[in-house]
């Protein structure tokens, strides 16, 4: 049963069951390293792998997994595979939840010293 509380009605338990799985995947720095450089370009994986700092096989099973679950796709360019994030709403959650701590790091290292972890904040 879901609740309807203020004009907001909370999603089906599948929804979230996706939901979270999305962010599990992204909870890996090295795979939202992946996304965040996809959401600025497409690449290859090498390109993606001297971007990101990851071994080349590393890079390539993050983009497995990525591509699996939906969150990239790739096409062929010769004998190259060619990454991308085709979902502009991922890019957009990426480009926010990036930026706003980024944002936050470059304020409080000029005030308070190093960014509050998150680690921990969750219920």
């Amino acid at each position: 049963m879901a609740a309807d509380i203020g004009g907001f009605e909370d999603p089906s338990a599948e929804v979230l069951a996706e939901a979270a799985a999305a962010f599990g995947l992204l909870a890996s720095s090295a795979r939202l390293h992946i996304v965040w450089a996809l959401a600025q370009g497409e690449s290859d994986v090498t390109h993606l792998a001297d971007r990101v700092g990851g071994a080349l096989p590393a890079v390539s099973q993050h983009l497995a997994k990525l591509k699996l679950a939906g969150l990239v796709r790739s096409r062929r360019e010769g004998r190259r595979q060619i990454y991308f994030v085709d979902d502009p709403d991922v890019v957009t959650v990426v480009r926010v939840m990036v930026g706003q701590l980024a944002a936050r790091a470059e304020g409080d290292s000029r005030s308070r010293g190093p960014v509050r972890s998150l680690r921990g904040a969750g219920g």
